[in-house]
């Protein structure tokens, strides 16, 4: 099982809002690292209007020391994508929980969910009104996405979502 080393879940929801949005922007030139995202956070200190969302004043004092920590340890060249944090969506997340109440020996990877997904187990859970029917090809998408992201074999649990 491969070991899961998640630099954004030390992200703050906050931040890694603005990171999604700064990697999201379709008028972006270049892919955003983390100084480029600086600047922005930066500017929203000082007045600006902040795209990403709406933001306390004094929120912004304390994004900018997260960033600036983030940078120290990383680099201001550092992909700016690597630092959102990924939740699965409330179907995969249940879709994992019921594949984590089996009773398995070990904890399911994705590629265990992925499998037990193309063998039955979306069909049984929208059998049993837990998901919708359809939303079989969207769970299909996300995790495909989560695997070619994470790989295979990264325990499914830490992409669990709960509101």
């Amino acid at each position: 099982m491969k070991p899961f080393i998640d630099i954004a879940s030390s992200v703050s929801d906050e931040l890694s809002q603005i990171l999604e949005a700064a990697v999201n922007d379709p008028d972006a030139d270049e892919a955003p690292t983390l100084g480029s995202v600086r600047r922005i956070v930066y500017r929203a200190a000082n007045g600006e209007q902040l795209k990403a969302d709406r933001l306390h004043f004094d929120q912004n004092r304390s994004l900018l020391e997260e960033i600036d920590d983030l940078i120290e340890q990383f680099g201001d060249e550092a992909p700016a994508i690597d630092f959102i944090t990924v939740k699965a969506s409330e179907s995969l997340t249940r879709t994992i929980s019921a594949l984590m109440d089996t009773g398995a020996s070990t904890p399911p990877t994705l590629g265990m969910v992925r499998d037990a997904m193309l063998h039955g187990l979306v069909a049984r859970l929208v059998g049993d009104g837990i998901i919708d029917p359809d939303e079989d090809e969207t769970l299909q998408e996300e995790i495909e996405t989560l695997i070619s992201r994470y790989g295979q074999d990264t325990v499914a649990e830490n992409f669990l979502h709960y509101e």
